[in-house]
């Protein structure tokens, strides 16, 4: 039997997107695929976040429009350190020559994620056309970067899309082991020194699983984002006390 879709919206630039209704649905060939095309610029970004929407195709794709169901979400008090992670985190923190840092290299973090080879995927979403509209993003004051640094070098990090106390993870990426998950420590922390609620993942992975992420309704997400966006924004900056708020201020593993 075939399943009957809804018409797939086909954006002009400036157009405003579709009602999440009439995304795909699961035992559809692109589940949660909303609209195509439209421009990928910081307004039109902004314009998806703030509805739930997010761009993902290739470079031989179309613009393409996504808004899944159920959402992603990592809580920021529901944070999973396993053992082993909390002592890297512990060694990390007392060593002077590690350090976090938010935004000192943006267009670095988002040219890393994109030629970070990942299991199971040939090339990466993450185009040029992706990496130009981000940094238009980062330059309006609503993509960041948390990057790790070990040596003056930077060895892992990620970026992210916040409006108002909305806050919308991308991709990261790692050159050390374990680089990656002390870029997301670090955002956790910082997300709950600050009061901010929830992380957007997207989707489903078993490493966000690992983490502590879980899923959520769209609809509910929908609630969350639309009250979130309306609020004042944090100052992102990276303090190292904000490690107090995930790890024992004792505690200093040789």
């Amino acid at each position: 039997m075939s399943v009957r879709l809804p018409e797939l919206a086909v954006l002009v630039p400036g157009e405003p997107f579709p009602p999440l209704d009439q995304t795909w649905p699961d035992n559809s060939p692109a589940p949660g695929l909303l609209a195509i095309g439209g421009a990928l610029d910081a307004p039109t970004l902004l314009a998806a976040y703030r509805h739930t929407v997010f761009p993902w195709f290739n470079a031989d794709e179309p613009i393409l429009w996504w808004s899944t169901n159920p959402r992603m979400v990592l809580h920021p008090d529901r944070l999973r350190l396993h053992r082993s992670l909390r002592k890297t985190i512990q060694r990390f923190r007392a060593d002077a020559r590690c350090q976090i840092h938010f935004n000192t290299a943006f267009d670095q973090v988002i040219a890393a994620c994109a030629a970070m080879q990942r299991p199971g995927q040939n090339g990466t979403w993450i185009g040029p056309e992706m990496q130009a509209a981000y940094i238009q993003l980062h330059a309006a004051g609503h993509a960041h970067s948390v990057e790790t640094w070990v040596d003056g070098q930077l060895v892992a990090g990620l970026y992210l899309v916040s409006i108002g106390q909305a806050v919308f993870g991308e991709s990261m990426f790692t050159q050390v082991s374990d680089g990656s998950k002390i870029a997301l420590a670090a955002l956790v922390a910082f997300c709950r020194m600050h009061g901010l609620p929830l992380i957007d993942c997207q989707q489903n992975t078993e490493h966000l699983a690992f983490m502590g992420a879980q899923e959520m309704p769209r609809d509910d997400f929908a609630q969350h984002v639309q009250a979130l966006t309306a609020l004042p924004a944090p100052v992102w900056k990276f303090d190292p006390v904000y490690w107090n708020a995930i790890l024992p201020t004792s505690t200093h593993p040789p």
